[in-house]
């Protein structure tokens, strides 16, 4: 903030601020009471603040601090102001790329008469040149880190003799990656170290270590925990046969083959980045407890029993990022686990057989990343204890996850993510009753079926983020256990369309527990592509379903009314006819409707008795009098019902059974309701079977209520059907007075004849 000075109260009222950090700032002036009002303060920063000495520093109020941070600055003096005994929670001090090139006794005197006894002082990266004998002597220090500080093996030889009497519980030596000044390192170097007590040893950044030196560890052998963090290493055969190292801690420290260790008291050994080797060497660690193998590229040809690690006390066993690792044994002797990590390694034959059957003790497990593919229903049998399973980025069988959790009862955290999954079993999670994490991101999910989440009672966190996700149904949305606090269904491919509107409704009443809920985008329909599903509005479906139903209602009349025209198209010609030739008059005095089995009938009796006899009747007759060219319909209507008078119906067997007289028939009846002055005469050739008669129904009823013809063929019966035929086509007839008598005689004779 390019802060120059700061001024007296200058963060006053500042009561309950923990952290206050400066760097960077080019401070040239600080006020006596800069600080004052920190009454809480924990924690300072003041790095790269040109800082030049900590007696002018104004912080000996600062009780309550418990770290400072000078780094980087031009402090030439190591000596304590004398206000270091009024901090007495002070517990860090980073005095590290500073100036200082000598150490005197007097600059401790403060630590002298009142030592603090938590301490960890960092005094990396300044150019030490000299420490005065004894200057450390009684002195008492959680943590003392010499980095990058000596131009020769020399100085920094002298320099560690010089601490003797310090009695530590930390001790860092060695060099930055970037800041190496040393070009040699020899054994001799570390023989100042017996001099000191301490309890934890690190050393990093040494190159050409010396480890075929049998006395270099001399001065380390009652040291509980010694770490090598990159340093040239060869290999590790010359340790002391009196050790009692009992944390080990080998770091990218390139070894060309693995280290065949034989610490009887060593618990816990840390073995990773080490790239240098392929294959595995069985170890004989009896009391080894925690094993971390990460990292190294290795490759396991019989995993895993007691007898590959010495130890049948292993806790703690990581494996992860490495090569092959084939599966011989269920971990016999090992039933003591309780942490297994073999993530980024490729495990093969694991699904031969329930690998994990003696792990009853096992709280974590990771196989994430493994080529995993889940066929053998039983492959986590065993694990009854499991608290964390993670198996992300491997697969299962026809991208189906089964039911294989059955004897996890204990399970809290599943990680399922990236597994290629399209279906869950509605079964797949019915034993996992303390499940309160569940990962099912990045998978293939097509909609968000809940109904296998249902038996997850504890479930507290559920991720369905990155699947293909379109929507859910109303109904399944339900069986989400209602102690879900959290759902992520972000990166979906969500349909927003009005046939999803109950779950995008659902999205908007749910957003306190749905995560991202404003990042939820629309992939679907086009015009709503990446929009916020949140922006999607139900009065949009509303006033398309209006729009539905007003089109579909007006579909729906129109096609009515088509098939009542194509219905009835012959009744509307009939009825446009009859407003045509209403008022005209008629050319014909009967149209004879009849089958073509009665057209000898017609000919030789009906047509020779009417049209010869007297009065003459003119009859319409569809052979005779049909116009050639038009339609039989058109012609039906046209010229035998628009220009008739009457309509003769000739019924007989053969009539009933044909479907141009039953279609001619119901033609009539229209014309008849249409026309007033029109009438419809039956004649009944022969006795019909009422069976037969009654499959036309109105054509039966008709007859029931309306008199008709009977045709006997006797003289009495002709005398009576001529007459009464006669006159009922006479009914209407225009009457013409000229030649009345003659007809009349004419008339008789006709009958008499007959």
């Amino acid at each position: 903030c390019e802060i120059q000075v700061i001024e007296d109260d200058a963060y006053q009222g500042l009561n309950h601020l923990s952290t206050l950090i400066l760097t960077g700032n080019p401070i040239q002036s600080l006020a006596l009471g800069a600080f004052s009002g920190l009454s809480s303060l924990q924690k300072l920063v003041a790095v790269e603040t040109n800082l030049a000495s900590l007696e002018d520093f104004p912080i000996g109020h600062l009780k309550t601090l418990k770290e400072l941070n000078v780094a980087h600055n031009l402090i030439h003096s190591f000596k304590f102001p004398e206000y270091f005994s009024n901090l007495p929670n002070l517990k860090h001090l980073d005095l590290s790329n500073n100036k200082i090139q000598n150490i005197y006794h007097e600059d401790l005197k403060v630590l002298h008469q009142m030592p603090l006894l938590n301490l960890s002082l960092d005094l990396s990266l300044n150019p030490l040149d000299f420490i005065e004998p004894g200057t450390f002597k009684e002195i008492k220090l959680n943590e003392l880190t010499l980095r990058s500080n000596f131009n020769s093996t020399h100085v920094m030889k002298i320099c560690i003799q010089s601490l003797a009497g310090l009695k530590i519980n930390r001790l860092v030596l060695g060099e930055f990656k970037n800041e190496r000044t040393l070009e040699s390192f020899d054994r001799s170097v570390l023989e100042g170290l017996c001099n000191l007590t301490f309890e934890q040893f690190r050393i990093a950044y040494f190159s050409e270590f010396p480890t075929d030196d049998t006395g270099l560890f001399n001065c380390l052998v009652n040291v509980s925990v010694i770490s090598l963090l990159s340093l040239d290493l060869d290999s590790l055969e010359a340790l002391p046969k009196d050790c009692r190292w009992q944390h080990l801690e080998l770091i990218n420290c390139h070894f060309k083959q693995f280290p065949t260790l034989k610490l009887n008291s060593l618990k816990k050994l840390v073995f990773i980045d080490n790239k240098g080797m392929s294959t595995f060497t069985d170890l004989a660690l009896p009391n080894l407890q925690f094993l971390d193998l990460k990292r190294n590229r290795l490759s396991f040809k019989g995993c895993c029993s007691h007898t590959n690690f010495g130890t049948i006390k292993l806790k703690h066993l990581d494996l992860s990022f490495n090569d092959v690792i084939t599966m011989h044994s269920n971990f016999l002797g090992l039933e003591q686990l309780e942490h297994l990590d073999f993530q980024h390694s490729s495990l093969k034959q694991a699904n031969d057989f329930s690998v994990f059957l003696s792990l009853r003790n096992l709280r974590y497990l990771d196989i994430s990343y493994t080529n995993t593919r889940v066929v053998f229903h039983g492959i986590f049998v065993g694990l009854v204890s499991l608290q964390t399973l993670k198996m992300a980025g491997n697969s299962f069988q026809n991208n189906l996850l089964p039911d294989i959790f059955t004897e996890l009862t204990n399970l809290i955290i599943l990680d399922l993510s990236k597994c290629q999954l399209e279906q869950v079993s509605q079964m797949a999670f019915h034993s996992l009753p303390r499940l309160r994490v569940l990962n099912m991101s990045h998978n293939k999910l097509l909609s968000l079926d809940t109904l296998p989440y249902k038996p997850l009672h504890s479930l507290q966190i559920l991720d369905c983020s990155f699947n293909r996700i379109m929507e859910s149904k109303e109904q399944e949305l339900q069986h989400l256990p209602r102690s879900l606090a959290l759902l992520n269904l972000t990166q979906n491919d969500f349909a927003c369309v009005c046939e999803h509107q109950s779950f995008l409704q659902w999205v908007k009443d749910k957003r306190q527990l749905l995560v991202g809920a404003e990042q939820m985008m629309c992939t679907q329909p086009l015009d709503m592509q990446d929009m916020p599903v949140l922006s999607f509005r139900n009065a949009t479906c509303q006033m398309n379903k209006m729009i539905i139903s007003v089109s579909l209602l007006t579909i729906l009349l129109v096609s009515v009314a088509g098939v009542l025209v194509y219905k009835f198209y012959f009744h509307l010609m009939l009825l446009a006819g009859c407003k045509k030739y209403g008022r005209g008059e008629s050319t014909y005095d009967a149209f004879v409707i009849y089958s073509s089995h009665d057209e000898d009938w017609v000919r030789n009796e009906l047509v020779k008795n009417l049209e010869e006899g007297v009065p003459p009747f003119q009859l319409c007759l569809h052979y005779r009098d049909f116009i050639p060219g038009v339609a039989i319909a058109a012609n039906i209507i046209q010229e035998g019902f628009h220009k008739s008078r009457k309509v003769i119906v000739v019924v007989s067997q053969h009539f009933i059974q044909s479907r141009w007289c039953i279609f001619e028939y119901e033609i009539a009846q229209t014309w008849q309701f249409l026309s007033s002055h029109a009438g419809i005469i039956f004649i009944v050739l022969q006795k019909l079977e009422k069976s037969l008669l009654r499959q036309k129904v109105e054509l039966y009823r008709l007859l029931n209520r309306n008199t008709y013809l009977e045709w006997e063929d006797s003289v009495l019966g002709r005398h009576i059907f001529w007459r009464r035929l006669r006159k009922a086509l006479l009914d209407g007839k225009p009457w013409r007075p000229e030649g009345t008598a003659d007809a009349d005689s004419r008339q008789q004779e006709a009958t008499d004849s007959t």
